[in-house]
Parts: C-alpha cells; sequence; structure tokens
C-alpha cells in the first residue's frame, strides 16, 4: 500500500496563544466555509490570534476569527467576522466541552491550513500561564538557543 500524501499549507499560526497557554491537548477540525471565504484564505488572509470555540447545542464555533473579504468579491461576499461552524466528532466534542467546562481551561485556535483541499484549523485546549510560567519558559527557550550555537 501507497501511503498518500497530504501537502500542508499554512495560512496563519497563532504564536502568542503558546506563549500565553499551557497547550494540554489539540485537536483538528474542519470548516464549514462560504466560497468567498476560501477564496480570501487562497491569497493567505486570515486573523487567528483572536479565535477561541464555543460548545452550543453540541455543535463546536469558531468565533473571533476574521477573515476578509474576497478582493474579487461582489455583493454576495461573506461577514469578515461570523462565527464559523466546526467539523468534529461527537465524542470530540464531548472531551473538549468536559475539559473548557473546568475552571481555568479554554479552547482556543493555534494553526490555520490547508490540507489538500480542504481548510483546517488546529484547536488547542489549556490553561493559562502565570507570569512566572512565562519567564520560566523563556529560560528555557533561551538555553536551548545557546546550546544550538554553541554546535
Amino acid at each position: 500500500m501507497s501511503a498518500k500524501k497530504t501537502h500542508q499549507k499554512t495560512i496563519a499560526t497563532n504564536r502568542r496563544a503558546r506563549h500565553e497557554y499551557e497547550v494540554e491537548d489539540s485537536y483538528e477540525a474542519g470548516l464549514v466555509l462560504q466560497g468567498t471565504e476560501v477564496k480570501s484564505l487562497r491569497q493567505g488572509n486570515a486573523i487567528i490570534s483572536e479565535g477561541y470555540v464555543v460548545i452550543t447545542n453540541d455543535e463546536a464555533w469558531l468565533h473571533q476569527v476574521l477573515i476578509p473579504e474576497y478582493s474579487h468579491g461582489n455583493r454576495e461576499n461573506h461577514s469578515p467576522t461570523r462565527k464559523r461552524k466546526l467539523l468534529l466528532n461527537h465524542r470530540e466534542i464531548q472531551k473538549i466541552n468536559k475539559k473548557i467546562s473546568q475552571s481555568g481551561y479554554a479552547a482556543f485556535t493555534l494553526e490555520m491550513y490547508f490540507k489538500g483541499p480542504r481548510v483546517k484549523v488546529l484547536i488547542g485546549i489549556g490553561r493559562g500561564k502565570k507570569l512566572y510560567d512565562k519567564r520560566q519558559s523563556e529560560k528555557e527557550k533561551s538555553a536551548r538557543r545557546e546550546l544550538r550555537e554553541q554546535y
């Protein structure tokens, strides 16, 4: 059997999320999009830094993700800040809901990318870091950087 190759083209990454949160778990989810949204994403336009996940009626919804209007669109263009449905397995939705219902946990966007012809979002679940945790991770990061420079 031949392994199926999937090409990933990154649209946007949320580097700040890994700094602000301690990511404990992550899920890959599909998105329900309109045609002009996909065209805008193909141009490389998306802002996911404020994105978070809300679960209502056993459905996962992505809020605060900005996909700008398509430049060559007409009056049928999409709304840039609308909430978008996430395509997740029922068990995954239940796990996410159970985790974020606990105090201090949140579900947020880590990355948006094309996987083949489809748009996928990497959802992270974690707890916010305290200031001293951020300092500690920054020290570890600089120590690794210095070791790399020595060799």
